[in-house]
C-alpha cells in the first residue's frame, strides 16, 4: 500500500513542476486525494458493498470536486491535474501512467446497464482540458486529447484528437498543417474542422500560405545561385525582403477577432 502511495506521489512530483515536496503533494493535491478514496470506494463495490461504495465516490467528490464512479478501474500513476469538475463514468477504464485534467468527461452514450458505456484509455494517455470522450471505445497507449475536444470514436494509439467534433491528426499532412499554424501563431485546436466553412478557409490559407513559403524559398536559392556568377557592378538581391513573414494577427482581423 505504501509503496504504490510513493508511486503515486512520485508521479505528480515528476510530471507537475509546480509540486515542490512530498508533504504538499500528500495535503494540497486534490487529484491524489481522489485517486485514494477510490481505491476504498472500489474496494467496496467489488465486494458487493454498492451502496458503501456509491457514498464514498459522493464524500470524496465533495472533498475534491472530482466524481469517480466506485465501478471504474484506475490504473497506476494516473495524475488528475487540478482536476475540478472531472466526471469518470462506471465502466471507464484508465491506464497506467494517464494524465487528466479539470473539465474532463469520461461518459457514455449507452443506457443499457451491464453494457460497456464509458471509454478505455490505454497507457500514457493525456486528456486536456474540457475535453469529452463519450463511448465504449479505446483510446491508444501514449495517445492525446486536446483541449475541449469532443471524441465520440476510437483514437489509435500515438495519435491526437483535436476539434468538435474530433479529428485525428496522424497523416502527415495534417502533422504538417497543425506545424505551419503553430509557427503563424495560430492554431485550429478547439474549432470544428469538418462542419464549419470558416474552418475550412482557415485550412485553405495555412496550406497555401506554407506552399507559397515553400515556392519562396526555391526563388532565393535560385538567386542567390545567379548572384554568385553576376558580373562586377550587377544587381544585389535586396536581403529585406528575406525578413517579410506572414503576418497571423491579420489572419485574426479577417475573422474578426
Amino acid at each position: 500500500m505504501f509503496a504504490r502511495l510513493r508511486s503515486d506521489i512520485q508521479c505528480i512530483l515528476d510530471r507537475d513542476p509546480a509540486a515542490r515536496s512530498t508533504w504538499e503533494v500528500l495535503t494540497c493535491y486534490p487529484g491524489l486525494h481522489a485517486v485514494l478514496l477510490h481505491r476504498v470506494a472500489h474496494w467496496f463495490w467489488t465486494r458487493g458493498l454498492k451502496w458503501l461504495g456509491r457514498f464514498t465516490s459522493h464524500l470524496s467528490r465533495w472533498f475534491t470536486g472530482i466524481e469517480i464512479h466506485p465501478g471504474a478501474v484506475l490504473g497506476e500513476r494516473v495524475f488528475f491535474d487540478h482536476a475540478m469538475g472531472v466526471v469518470v463514468g462506471e465502466t471507464a477504464e484508465i491506464g497506467d501512467g494517464c494524465t487528466i485534467y479539470q473539465g474532463v468527461t469520461l461518459g457514455g452514450t449507452s443506457l443499457y446497464k451491464g453494457a460497456k458505456r464509458h471509454p478505455t484509455l490505454g497507457r500514457d494517455v493525456v486528456i486536456g482540458a474540457g475535453a469529452k470522450v463519450l463511448g465504449g471505445f479505446t483510446v491508444g497507449d501514449g495517445a492525446k486529447v486536446g483541449s475541449n475536444a469532443v471524441v465520440t470514436k476510437p483514437v489509435p494509439a500515438g495519435a491526437t484528437a483535436v476539434g468538435n467534433p474530433a479529428r485525428i491528426i496522424q497523416a502527415e499532412s495534417d502533422a504538417k498543417r497543425e506545424e505551419t499554424a503553430s509557427r503563424m501563431g495560430f492554431s485550429a485546436y478547439g474549432v470544428t474542422q469538418n462542419d464549419d466553412p470558416l474552418s475550412q478557409a482557415m485550412r485553405g490559407l495555412i496550406d497555401n500560405a506554407a506552399t507559397q513559403e515553400h515556392q519562396i524559398a526555391l526563388l532565393w536559392q535560385a538567386v542567390e545561385k545567379l548572384s554568385a556568377n553576376r558580373p562586377a557592378g550587377g544587381l544585389v538581391p535586396d536581403d529585406a525582403a528575406r525578413t517579410e513573414h506572414f503576418e497571423a494577427g491579420r489572419l485574426n482581423d479577417l475573422i474578426g477577432k
